[in-house]
């Protein structure tokens, strides 16, 4: 068996495994799966209560990894995300006391309850994987991947999240209620038991051979390159768009398609990867003006727009 073939099949096992608790959302799954193997944070937006918290410690489960959750609060501190130097008085020196950051997968649950101060602590550790404490610098695990979740409703007692730190997030995902036939599946599922039993399916080491495996044996050709370039470069151009996408979109765009790629059985990126994930990709990183703020100009109509738009020669 090929190592996409077994990426395929690992990711569909996972999906069967965390359908025992969660109801839909199967784009959500594979989303977050994918992200997981191209190194990237996500930031799951959604009302309360729809699963993002569950979704996220189930793929932990699963997967067999560190999992560790961080509650966003209005008083919480730098060191209360990345840890510190505690003075031990036997010893009559600091030592090092690592944070919940140490985690192979963190959930930043309500992020944007907390100031930008404790918000800017997650910064380097998304983008370099490791945190500064004074001079010293500290490795994290490998994987490592942020899910942040944020209420988008709410505007009392929240903080904007900064561009720069929205800007690292891999994908921002919409997460819906369910449909009333999902409604009813997901009851029937909390009337046989609250938390159904899952099966571990694979462990940290499988998910580092196959992220380094997808690096190296998904095939994106020019012609897809030139596609992702045209369809980023054209959110620059778009009248009613004050900021359009950085270059980490493209790349963002790039390295999740060929997961995408993987997980659904392919050594090769298609175009059709890459429209279904330009949405979760862009949809943070682009900047309304302020005169589309005030027409109530829809991002998901600009991005449908483009796809529209740009054409793809194969």
């Amino acid at each position: 068996m090929t190592q996409i073939q077994e990426t395929k099949d690992i990711f569909n096992k996972i999906m069967d495994e965390m359908k025992k608790r969660i109801v839909g959302n199967e784009n959500v799954i594979e989303l977050m799966f994918a992200s997981l193997l191209s190194g990237g944070h996500i930031l799951l937006e959604g009302v309360p209560g729809i699963a993002k918290t569950l979704m996220a410690s189930t793929l932990a489960e699963v997967i067999k990894v560190d999992f560790k959750r961080i509650q966003f609060t209005s008083d919480l501190m730098p060191a209360d995300i990345t840890g510190g130097n505690i003075y031990d008085r036997e010893t009559s020196s600091f030592n090092f006391i690592e944070g919940p950051v140490f985690a192979n997968v963190l959930l930043a649950d309500e992020i944007n309850r907390s100031p930008p101060k404790a918000q800017s602590a997650l910064l380097e550790a998304m983008q370099e994987k490791q945190v500064s404490i004074g001079r010293t610098t500290y490795k994290l695990p490998e994987p490592f991947m942020v899910i942040a979740t944020q209420n988008p409703i709410e505007s009392t007692g929240v903080y904007p999240l900064p561009e720069a730190q929205i800007d690292r997030f891999l994908l921002k995902i919409p997460v819906y209620p369910p449909t009333l036939h999902g409604e009813v599946q997901m009851l029937l599922k909390k009337k046989e038991k609250m938390f159904a039993d899952i099966d571990v399916i694979t462990k940290i080491e499988k998910i580092l051979k196959l992220s380094a495996e997808i690096e190296k044996g998904v095939i994106i050709s020019n012609q897809i390159i030139e596609y992702i370039a045209k369809l980023v470069v054209a959110t620059r151009t778009v009248p009613s768009v004050a900021l359009g996408a950085s270059p980490r979109g493209s790349i963002a765009l790039l390295t999740l398609g060929r997961s995408i790629a993987a997980i659904r059985g392919r050594d090769y990126v298609e175009p059709d990867d890459i429209k279904s994930i330009f949405y979760p990709v862009m949809n943070h990183r682009l900047i309304l003006s302020p005169e589309a703020e005030i027409e109530q100009v829809r991002i998901s109509e600009i991005i449908e727009n483009i796809l529209a738009d740009v054409e793809v020669v194969i």
